[in-house]
């Protein structure tokens, strides 16, 4: 991949579920996704959340860093900064801004059973989606700006220093609290390793 390539995340969600000959139903079926969300994705009218891309990378039976286009796989990996593979996340084919993106930090070492991002939450006016949950676990260090987390009914806003370790299992939302950036570290353990 080019050096800060921005991937169109549900165009490889197509490519991926056409080649292993699914249908948008049965992808629904594994994911719990509706047709048309999933439809939605594919074309690029909505952004799946990080959570979201966990549960349909498990749905396609594959890494989320296939899911990210890794074409290989070693023992250990070396990420020079500007290498990162970005994906952000937009409301629409316009490119209205969601209020994040975030940059694969393991992709192309193999047999991993986390993955880490480099996440940058952006203030935005768009109204939040609901919570996300997924198998697995979530740990957030918050290296500059403030962020908001929300565990069900729980709130709290973290600022440079601070982190939270939780379990993905609990229905929950990140994103940048005030009028400026925040730049987190996000590592998302999931118990099967895809």
């Amino acid at each position: 991949m080019k050096k800060q390539e921005i991937l169109s995340i549900g165009k490889k969600i197509k490519e991926i579920r056409e080649k292993k000959n699914l249908s948008l139903k049965d992808l629904s079926n594994r994911t719990g996704y509706s047709e048309s969300v999933l439809s939605q994705i594919e074309n690029h009218f909505i952004s799946p959340p990080l959570g979201a891309l966990l549960n349909i990378a498990k749905g396609l039976e594959i890494s989320v860093g296939q899911l990210l286009g890794e074409s290989k796989e070693e023992p250990f990996v070396i990420v020079k900064r500007g290498s990162e593979v970005s994906v952000s996340r937009v409301a629409s084919k316009e490119g209205v801004s969601y209020g994040y993106t975030y940059k694969s930090l393991g992709i192309g070492k193999k047999d991993r059973h986390f993955e880490p991002f480099l996440i940058t939450l952006e203030p935005t006016s768009i109204k939040h989606e609901g919570l996300s949950k997924h198998d697995g676990q979530e740990f957030i260090y918050v290296l500059n700006g403030k962020m908001e987390v929300q565990l069900l009914d729980f709130s709290e806003v973290l600022e440079a220093g601070d982190s939270i370790f939780y379990d993905s299992t609990i229905p929950h939302r990140v994103s940048c609290h005030g009028d400026k950036q925040a730049v987190i570290l996000a590592v998302i353990w999931s118990p099967d390793g895809k």
